[in-house]
């Protein structure tokens, strides 16, 4: 047998993950160090992922299949497309930044008699998600893939509820309840959606006999399983829903900005760049895969959803005074692009809808994890309590200020491209939807560059002026997500290679042409 290089690749973390949390409680600095090195392996298991994959080879590659509940036709299977490639080389990527940029906030308090945050629990329940956020890129059993689906808001509303900002302007027990109240919504919302997708996977297995993505996907293809009309849209709905509210799409957005208020700068960025994926990405390989008529069915209210979420996030991302509420909401504003890309049905909306995906990821991580180092030194995330960075600590402010310009998608940088291809892919054919999607572009420079402005330029304020600059480790953090930013931004092949065969496949399993432009006979 040759090596399971998916299986490796997720489990390498979820057994860092345990080793981490068993490491004794003084040696606190041994569990970030094993934490670290197993997120660096991780990330070096990922890129041989990307080198092995051929963009013109089968569909599915690196494949894993074993037995697992036979009686119920459930298999351990893996296998990776274009798309998968993309978003596990992200979530490889970014989780040794989010450690790295982390690397304090889980250290003991004395909140008076009791102590709090365990480190080894932190870098454990990071480590945890990445495994799980992995396995579920690479599963192509639909009961596997919801099993980790699921699993993941475990270690994910430990990390909200126990690890919350320390920046807080209420007191320690005000904190921990806002903590509590945010985790306790992230939780109910998305076990909402994933009850539903589980009548849903149920009533699949009832029509199909099997779990199997690919299978399923060929007999409908030849014509060997058939679905009725109303049983196939039934089953789209209830995973949809559950796709949705992780993504998230409005109206089922709300759980995000309570989440990434009161998280970490590292786990919201956890929670919007890398869990937040799975959503999108499982639009892409099961909505469509799966349920192609059902999908063209509820196109036109997707679109319009889609739309809302981009211009009702922008909107209030406008008026935001905190700011990772303001990022919370433009991240809202972001997914709308990407679903508006993905139910396109084009070609360019799709690749874009998956460029933006990994480049959202970086943006975000990049304008977050900055925004994070800024609080830290301030205690405070109110963008009133700002003014003048720019003075104080000029390689901030600069940092700061090129992860907001990705977040606005400013030419040059790489969330540009992706947005332009959404827009053109929609525009194509549905030109009413993409000319009022180009709304939510006008409105982003608005919010960064008040932002920017507010907190950075200005006098001194008087709390600021003695903050520092970015320190060693926090460039180490910032500096590769700049480069990154620029230069997928002038060079996006790289991606558009990986992520073009696998867009095909998709458009071919709901059966869509991209639309030819109209061009009048020469006279």
């Amino acid at each position: 047998m040759s090596f399971p290089l998916l299986t490796a690749t997720a489990a390498l973390p979820a057994l860092g993950a345990i080793a981490t949390a068993a490491v004794p409680a003084q040696r606190r600095n041994a569990a970030k160090l094993l934490a670290l090195t197993v997120s660096l392996a991780t990330l070096v298991l990922a890129a041989i992922i990307a080198f092995r994959f051929d963009p013109d080879g089968d569909r599915y590659q690196l494949t894993e299949s074993r037995p697992w509940i036979a009686d119920f036709g459930v298999r351990y299977e893996l296998g990776v497309d274009g798309i998968a490639v993309a978003l596990i080389a992200l979530t490889a990527l970014l989780i040794p930044f989010i450690i790295l940029a982390g690397w304090h906030d889980a250290d003991p308090v004395e909140t008076g008699s009791k102590r709090w945050r365990p480190t080894q629990g932190y870098f454990a329940l990071v480590l945890a998600v990445e495994a799980m956020v992995i396995i579920s890129f690479e599963a192509t059993d639909v009961f596997l893939f919801y099993i980790f689906f699921e699993a993941m808001l475990i270690p994910m509303y430990f990390l909200i509820g126990g690890f919350g900002d320390r920046a807080h302007q209420h007191g320690e027990e005000t904190a921990a309840t806002q903590r509590s109240y945010a985790a306790v919504k992230f939780l109910l919302y998305n076990l909402v959606g994933g009850l539903i997708m589980l009548a849903a996977v149920i009533g699949l297995y009832v029509v199909a006999g099997n779990f199997s993505l690919p299978e399923i996907a060929e007999a409908r293809a030849n014509g060997t399983l058939e679905m009725a009309t109303s049983t196939e849209r039934w089953l789209f709905l209830g995973f949809f829903f559950a796709f949705a509210v992780k993504a998230p799409l409005w109206p089922l957005h709300t759980w995000l900005p309570n989440a990434m208020q009161e998280s970490t700068a590292p786990v919201a960025v956890l929670i919007t760049a890398v869990v937040d994926k799975v959503g999108t990405f499982a639009m892409l390989r099961f909505c469509l895969g799966l349920f192609p008529e059902a999908s063209e069915w509820a196109t036109p209210v997707i679109l319009v959803l889609a739309l809302i979420s981009i211009i009702y996030g922008a909107l209030l991302a406008v008026g935001q005074r905190d700011i990772k509420r303001l990022v919370a909401y433009a991240s809202i504003s972001h997914f709308g692009f990407i679903i508006l890309g993905i139910f396109a049905m084009t070609s360019q909306g799709q690749s874009g809808a998956t460029l933006y995906m990994v480049n959202h990821g970086i943006s975000t991580a990049a304008l977050m994890l900055v925004a994070g180092f800024l609080i830290s030194r301030r205690g405070s995330r109110l963008i009133a309590d700002y003014g003048g960075v720019q003075k104080v600590a000029p390689v901030l402010a600069g940092t700061f200020l090129i992860g907001g310009l990705a977040t606005l998608s400013l030419p040059g940088l790489a969330p540009f491209v992706s947005e332009f291809l959404v827009l053109v892919g929609t525009f194509a054919r549905y030109p009413v939807i993409g000319i009022i999607a180009t709304v939510g572009i006008v409105l982003a420079a608005l919010y960064v560059l008040v932002l920017y402005q507010r907190t950075m330029t200005g006098p001194v304020k008087a709390e600021v002026e003695g903050m520092p600059d970015l320190r060693a480790r926090e460039l180490v953090v910032v500096a590769p997500l700049i480069v990154l930013l620029l230069f997928l931004g002038v060079y996006p092949k790289p991606l558009t290679d990986i992520v073009n065969p696998a867009v095909e496949h998709t458009m071919s399993d709901v059966q869509k042409k991209d639309p030819q432009p109209e061009v009048e006979a020469a006279k």
